[in-house]
């Protein structure tokens, strides 16, 4: 639970529906058709890496009926930032377990490099079709890690109209997760204690969020497709991250001070854990266009997304699929931007943030660079290459790099641009 997945983009699904003949495969309706896929994510500077092998597999069933298959592996290492910001001064913080400790020497961000996690995630999904232009899709998720359990199921109701060439979807999801964080869940807004200390209120929290999708799809012509969606997810629960603290700082020296903490802990170290809303709505509006040119194709998205933290964001993705006889080039250009959380802060100020009690003046507060206002741009080129009439393989390989806007702060603390390397190789065939 203490990164975001890292989740594989898209792939030339819709190429399909345009018909689009290069590098394709054919099946008869007996068939697996299997997809599998490897991916390699790196960060500079000793960050995080993950490897994630995945495969998929579906087939029809007759008559309109479909099954669908997912498994996904997440094997993730590294150091992983825990909130606090680069300083002056050596800073030394507790371990997660609460059991030791690690010291960052003055100018580096502060990495818990003790993070690793290994999750495997499942999903089946089944199509039922009412008629030839009616049905309804059935899903089952979940997921396990070691600290982090859920389970969901879903259902799409999907309607063709104007023969066939518009499509109307409408989507219910429901998880129930549960968290179980090393060392336990910590005291909100409390300070983090020396080895061997606890301010813990239990073991494991839990959350649950529900997720609505209304979409079209509208064929143009033969070589246009267009799709519509806007969704709406509501979550509530434990929604915090239990491993990431804010540091206090002195309002004079900007350095990391107890001040007021040890009121409340004598052995207090100047951190105290974040707080984030036990709920949160969030929207979004995805736009897709796919073209056929006379060979090629070009494919581009566009998402804008808010919710009531106060985050926005404007995703721009856009892909160009220059086919090369039985293979195919795809450079592809995504860019994000988003603003910061309302309750987004560099770090908290004794006196100001935090009374000389040692209380935290805020009713939520997160230090944490994903809720930052940041830009994050990925270039990459995919090759893919045709095997015969029912096989393919490819291989896509990018660059990302991640900038944080941390506002108005003294030199040498801002965050650090995050630079990684990301490798993607697939084969898909049927069986």
């Amino acid at each position: 639970m203490q990164l975001a997945n890292i989740k594989k983009e898209l792939g030339v699904a819709a190429c399909a529906l345009l018909q689009v003949p290069a590098a394709t495969v054919h099946a008869s309706g007996s068939d697996w058709d299997i997809d599998t896929a490897v991916l390699f994510y790196s960060e500079s500077d000793n960050g995080v890496s993950a490897f994630e092998p995945a495969i998929y597999a579906g087939k029809d069933l007759g008559d309109g009926e479909r099954i669908d298959l997912r498994l996904v592996v997440d094997v993730l290492t590294g150091a992983t930032p825990n909130g606090a910001h680069p300083s002056s001064v050596a800073q030394t913080f507790t371990t997660p377990s609460g059991g030791s400790s690690y010291t960052t020497q003055p100018g580096e961000t502060p990495r818990d490099d003790s993070f690793k996690d290994t999750r495997v995630a499942a999903g089946v999904d089944w199509t039922l079709p009412f008629n030839r232009l009616q049905r309804i899709k059935l899903g089952l998720n979940g997921s396990t890690e070691y600290d982090y359990q859920s389970l969901g199921v879903s259902a799409t109701y999907l309607q063709d109209f104007n023969n066939r060439n518009t499509t109307f979807s409408a989507g219910l999801a429901f998880n129930n997760d549960t968290i179980s964080p090393v060392g336990g869940v910590p005291i909100a807004l409390s300070p983090m204690r020396q080895p061997g200390q606890t301010n813990r209120v239990g073991g494991d929290d839990t959350k649950t969020v529900t997720d609505f999708i209304l979409g079209i799809t509208q064929v143009i012509s033969r070589k246009t497709l267009v799709q519509l969606n806007y969704s709406l997810g509501m979550s509530d629960g434990y929604l915090t991250d239990p491993y990431k603290i804010v540091t206090v700082v002195d309002p004079v020296t900007g350095e990391p001070t107890t001040a007021g903490l040890s009121n409340v802990n004598a052995d207090a170290l100047p951190y105290v854990y974040e707080k984030r809303p036990d709920s949160r709505q969030i929207n979004s509006l995805y736009f897709k266009t796919v073209h056929h040119l006379t060979r090629d194709v070009i494919n581009f998205s566009y998402r804008y997304f808010w919710d009531d933290w106060g985050i926005s964001s404007n995703t721009f993705d856009l892909k160009y699929r220059y086919e090369i006889g039985r293979g195919y080039l795809q450079p592809q250009l995504r860019y994000y931007l988003q603003d910061a959380a309302d309750f987004y802060r560099h770090n908290l100020v004794q006196g100001t943030d935090v009374d000389a009690s040692g209380t935290v003046l805020l009713d939520n507060v997160s230090s944490d660079y994903r809720l930052a206002k940041m830009t994050t741009t990925t270039l990459s080129l995919k090759y893919g290459h045709a095997v015969g009439d029912n096989s393919e393989w490819s291989i896509r390989a990018g660059l990302m790099n991640q900038s944080v806007d941390d506002g108005d702060v003294p030199a040498g603390e801002d965050t650090p641009d995050t630079d990684a390397i990301i490798v993607n190789a697939g084969y898909s065939f049927f069986w």
